[in-house]
């Protein structure tokens, strides 16, 4: 997406361009010339790793990781706003696509609770900290970041039910409120994973093998309903 707006830093920039457009371009060590939204997400990623909120970032601090002058942003987003849920929505969908295909290896012989919880703990330690933003912004972003977020449990929602009714029709089994069911599991699984992002190792193993009995207490409820 390349935004269009125009921006009063723009402006300045352009009357500038024009005045010089004869004279040699001189950028500051380091700089790149130009930049994708690929790499202005690392960027972010790269600063908030450390348990900062997006919202604690300036524009010039991204612009500075990123090795890029601040004007460069504004060809991407308005501001660091549309970045963050732009962010939110793409590590929603890394997180989705690496979940999804634990579910599929479980298939060939690890419960696939026991699994997607597995991968889920891992992913607190991943270097990508797609599911550290997604926690830390909707407990302590904006309201804007919140509904983001929600959206993106939404999601994760829809596609763990889809793949519940399947598997339980696979092993010939009923289960009552399927959408009930996903959306129960989602919130224990994401409410587990912000208890235990700042935990030790030992006592996360432990929270989460809790997390999966849980899971597996809903699971049969659900198919004597």
């Amino acid at each position: 997406m390349t935004s269009t707006l125009q921006h009063p830093e723009q402006s300045f920039e352009h009357d500038s361009d024009q005045r010089d457009a004869d004279k040699p371009v001189l950028r500051s060590p380091g700089r790149k010339a130009s930049i994708t939204q690929a790499e202005l997400f690392e960027a972010t990623l790269n600063l908030i790793r450390s348990g900062r909120s997006i919202s604690s970032l300036s524009l010039r601090e991204i612009a500075r990781e990123a090795g890029i002058a601040p004007n460069s942003f504004y060809r991407h987003f308005r501001d660091i706003d549309e970045l963050a849920i732009a962010l939110i929505g793409r590590s929603g969908k890394v997180l989705r696509q690496i979940i999804r295909q634990a579910r599929l290896e479980a298939q060939k012989g690890k419960s696939i609770v026991q699994s997607s919880v597995d991968i889920f703990i891992q992913e607190l330690d991943a270097d990508e900290g797609n599911l550290a933003l997604l926690l830390r912004e909707g407990y302590t972003g904006s309201a804007s970041y919140r509904q983001a977020v929600e959206q993106q449990l939404d999601d994760f929602q829809k596609e763990l039910q889809d793949d519940i009714v399947r598997l339980e029709q696979h092993h010939h089994n009923q289960i009552a409120y399927p959408d009930l069911v996903a959306k129960a599991i989602t919130q224990l699984v994401f409410n587990m994973g912000a208890k235990v992002i700042e935990l030790p190792q030992a006592e996360r193993q432990k929270i989460a093998e809790q997390t999966v009995i849980m899971i597996q207490i809903l699971l049969i409820g659900a198919r004597k309903l």
